[in-house]
């Protein structure tokens, strides 16, 4: 009898995704429409620059964050000019050739460094050689909190201890308290596997999310220290019980919803989470937001389960389809728009946002 069961399970849940998954897929960007990190309209130019050596519209870009005090994005700006770089680096030495001093050429510098440094074999012994090139971007831009933050992450990479990397994250959050960036880089030193653990990891992310402003990224960190649990996988030193992780995906959700669909702003938030959603089984919540997600796909988190990122991306999204297919009833319309069905397919499923958990 239970055979029989089992059977017929298979069955019907066949019969559902044969039925419904070609219109849940439908309602999502084409899987050859989706990019891997694509730059937004500021940086795409100088991007296109840097390519043919000229680093005079990253120059602009930067300085325009500068002094528009735009940290978040300078922040982002900084990582993705370093990454290119990383690759192609001949703009950036025609760039400090010709303005040794300029803070935003050297903070693109430090950040580099940082990089190499940080894939090396000799991590600490690089990384403690580069003390002095952070510096001086520091000491360019008194006002930028993100020198500061790659301090944070210089200050990890080389085993600081709790009192040293607590005198720079007063530094970092004096200059701007709410700057997501040196969040992150608090809680991976407060991960358990840096220096911490999963609970301290989650009260840093779960009090800081409280203190953010409204629509501040910072309120999905503690979704951040959800994936780092989750990506540690089961163990002893595992205490951070299901429904604090859950919790942490209902506020990340939340947040997520405030941004039109396909914005760049909250795109790693939103893949972050995605990915989370679909480790806790939650399907017609992934399903929601990969469509939120729209084209943009971004490596973190795909890099760290995937061996390739697009793909990660695009075989975790077909999942969610096939999942909430699976849990549609048959006699569902046909004419309904798939968004009504993944919503038929949660309350079927015992729905609403603490439902399908793995």
């Amino acid at each position: 009898m239970f055979r029989t069961m089992s059977l017929l399970r298979a069955l019907i849940g066949t019969s559902r995704m044969v039925r419904h998954a070609p219109r849940l897929a439908a309602a999502l960007a084409p899987d050859d429409d989706v990019l891997l990190d694509a730059p937004d309209g500021r940086l795409a130019p100088a991007l296109v620059a840097a390519a043919l050596a000229d680093p005079e519209p990253a120059a602009k870009l930067l300085a325009t964050t500068r002094d528009a005090a735009e940290w978040e994005d300078r922040d982002r700006y900084v990582t993705r000019l370093s990454a290119f770089a990383y690759h192609r680096d001949g703009w950036l030495r025609h760039w400090l050739s010709t303005a040794p001093c300029d803070p935003d050429a050297l903070l693109v510098k430090a950040q580099l460094a940082v990089r190499r440094a940080w894939e090396s074999p000799a991590r600490a012994e690089r990384l403690r050689e580069l003390g002095p090139l952070i510096e001086a971007a520091a000491e360019a831009a008194p006002r930028d909190p993100v020198p500061w933050r790659l301090a944070l992450d210089h200050a990890r990479g080389t085993h600081a201890g709790h009192t040293v990397f607590e005198a720079l994250w007063e530094q970092a959050v004096r200059r701007a308290p709410h700057h997501y960036g040196s969040h992150v880089a608090a809680l991976k030193y407060l991960s358990a596997q840096w220096y911490g653990s999963h609970r301290e990891c989650f009260d840093f992310a779960e009090q800081a999310a409280e203190d953010a402003l409204p629509g501040s990224l910072a309120q999905a960190l503690p979704v951040r220290a959800a994936f780092a649990q989750l990506l540690a996988g089961p163990g002893p030193e595992h205490g951070v019980p299901a429904d604090r992780i859950d919790a942490a995906v209902d506020r990340a959700l939340a947040l997520s919803a405030e941004y039109p669909v396909g914005d760049l702003w909250p795109a790693e938030v939103r893949n972050l989470l995605v990915h989370v959603l679909v480790e806790r089984g939650r399907w017609h919540d992934a399903l929601a937001e990969f469509g939120r997600i729209g084209p943009q796909a971004i490596s973190f988190p795909w890099t760290l389960v995937a061996e390739d990122p697009l793909c990660g991306f695009l075989d975790a999204r077909a999942l969610a389809v096939r999942e909430v297919a699976r849990r549609t009833p048959l006699g569902a319309p046909a004419g309904r728009p798939p968004e009504v069905l993944a919503a038929v397919a949660g309350r079927a499923d015992g729905g609403g946002p603490g439902g399908h958990y793995a």
